[in-house]
């Protein structure tokens, strides 16, 4: 019974090294191992089409509108959009930098700073966040193909419900949903060197069928509508703290993508294939897109008599209305492009993320493609329709985890620009020892903890206002900010208790460089010496 129980555990683990001892399998595996130059495939054309195929998602598309609820006028909105994505895209550079030099992924860059068990933490934090997105992506994955599947077959839209209202859903949405879900899986089987074909091919479907909506609806209105021409009616310090309220939810939007920039950024041709591409795009993009979206919702308001924000709600409306042949040709296409581009964004935001981070849990049994498929059965059995019915409070939540990424890259970025400033010892990443500049305390450095807490703690009176709690209005403030003070708090904490216990390897001069290979060649020529004065000793 033991033989068969130890064949069935040896069948489930992945691919590795023979010779690793028990430690080293918690650490070590082919997908957590520097990326080798066979698969430093992605240049600074594939950086520009993963940020437009990024972009051009459902969530993209409307993010201007709460920005315009919130009484600021169409050009203040973009505004914030521009200055939002903007100041993100340094900080996604930032902590890229490391996986673009060294070409490790994002739980190997968590490591240097948090230590060998003490970053297990942080990958947890990003995995959970990552397969709970899947679910979320996929369920609106699920509404654009409920809207190509009704272009085709309108009786679509009148499937009988078999499903109990306990599900939180019907017989119709749920089968787009799965059938979303479905055709989903075989795009995460491509190891991430190779998906990059996918983002092209989104990169051209998408917006060619943004352009194809955009145009469209302005004949339809017969202009650009309303909202174009609508002032603000906000005015001093409330426009000036909704703005910043404002652009502050679009650095949040990215959190996520900000910790884990080293996953994609380890597969670049050279380093600077992940810095000005990314720099220059992200708030290119994603402006043009929320651009596109203020325009078609501000036209919809002719069209219907109020302003539909959701694409994917507004091709439905056109449905609505006995069409024309050639308008569901036209409501396919769009809708089936808006397919590909929220399966696109969950690929590259969320079963790739989720990928790199279980394997660091797991590395004996997990490697990316199974994280993957782990991922995409989370997203399925969490029932993400139902999150998306209080939307409320899962925005609240999700604000409420940007402040916990934000401060995980707060040190990690300081690690490596204000520490050991480029320099790195890539071998003690896999190798449990007291000598090891990655081993800390116990393989948990007390100091980045400290520092995350901190980041984390600065916010925790201001997040208690945004649940409907009375705090104080500097608490308020500071908490929409929320980003920049959790990332500079901890980077500043981490940054003092380094220089009162500093750390092994701390540099004076930056330098990106793996000292381990240094080292190496230094005990090499030692022991090179050493038979040489023993020979010349016998001799």
């Amino acid at each position: 019974m033991l033989s068969i129980a130890r064949k069935l555990v040896t069948s489930l683990e992945v691919s590795h090294d023979k010779s690793l001892t028990r430690s080293q399998l918690l650490l070590s595996s082919d997908d957590l191992l520097p990326v080798g130059p066979d698969k430093w495939t992605w240049n600074s054309i594939n950086f520009v089409a993963f940020w437009i195929a990024d972009s051009f998602n459902v969530n993209t598309w409307m993010i201007a509108s709460s920005m315009i609820q919130l009484g600021l006028s169409w050009w203040q909105s973009w505004i914030c959009v521009w200055l939002g994505y903007g100041l993100v895209a340094p900080f996604i550079v930032a902590n890229a930098r490391p996986g673009a030099i060294f070409h490790v992924t994002f739980p190997l860059v968590a490591r240097t700073s948090f230590g060998l068990w003490g970053s297990l933490w942080c990958v947890f934090n990003r995995g959970a966040m990552a397969c709970i997105w899947y679910g979320v992506q996929a369920s609106i994955g699920g509404d654009c193909m409920k809207v190509m599947l009704r272009s085709i077959w309108p009786s679509v839209n009148n499937i009988h419900n078999s499903m109990p209202a306990s599900s939180g859903t019907n017989t119709r949405d749920f089968m787009c949903f799965f059938l979303f879900w479905l055709i989903s899986l075989p795009a995460i089987w491509f190891p991430i060197h190779k998906i990059r074909h996918l983002f092209t091919l989104k990169a051209i479907v998408a917006p060619t069928a943004g352009i194809t909506f955009f145009i469209w609806c302005i004949v339809r209105a017969k202009g650009v509508g309303p909202i174009i021409h609508q002032p603000g009616s906000l005015h001093g310090s409330q426009l000036g703290w909704a703005m910043v309220s404002s652009l502050m939810s679009c650095i949040s939007n990215m959190a996520t993508l900000v910790t884990n920039a080293p996953d994609f950024a380890s597969r670049s041709t050279r380093p600077s294939a992940a810095l000005l591409p990314q720099l220059i795009s992200v708030p290119l993009t994603f402006s043009l897109v929320s651009f596109i979206g203020i325009i078609v919702s501000s036209s919809s308001q002719v069209i219907f008599g109020e302003p539909v924000w959701s694409p994917i709600d507004l091709l439905d409306k056109f449905l609505d209305h006995d069409p024309s042949h050639a308008t569901r040709f036209g409501i396919w296409f769009i809708s089936a492009s808006f397919v590909i581009a929220q399966l696109g964004t969950n690929i590259s935001a969320n079963s790739i993320s989720a990928g790199c981070d279980l394997t660091a849990l797991m590395p004996r049994f997990i490697n990316i493609r199974r994280g993957g498929y782990i991922a995409a059965i989370v997203g399925l059995c969490m029932l993400p329709w139902n999150l998306l019915k209080s939307s409320n409070s899962f925005t609240s939540y999700l604000s409420a985890y940007s402040v916990f990424l934000s401060s995980i890259a707060g040190v990690m970025i300081t690690e490596y620009f204000l520490i050991r400033r480029g320099h790195y010892r890539v071998t003690d990443l896999y190798e449990v020892g007291k000598g090891g500049w990655y081993y800390y305390t116990y393989g948990i450095n007390f100091r980045a903890y400290a520092a995350y807490i901190a980041g984390i703690l600065i916010n925790v009176v201001g997040f208690a206002g945004a649940t409907g709690r009375t705090v104080p209005l500097a608490a308020t403030r500071i908490y929409q900010m929320s980003f920049f003070t959790g990332f500079g708090v901890s980077a500043l904490v981490y940054l003092t208790l380094n220089h009162m216990f500093p750390v092994p390897g701390k540099s004076k001069h930056f330098e990106e460089v793996d000292v381990s290979a240094e080292d190496l060649e230094e005990r090499d020529s030692r022991e090179f010496d050493d038979k040489e004065v023993e020979l010349n000793s016998t001799v």
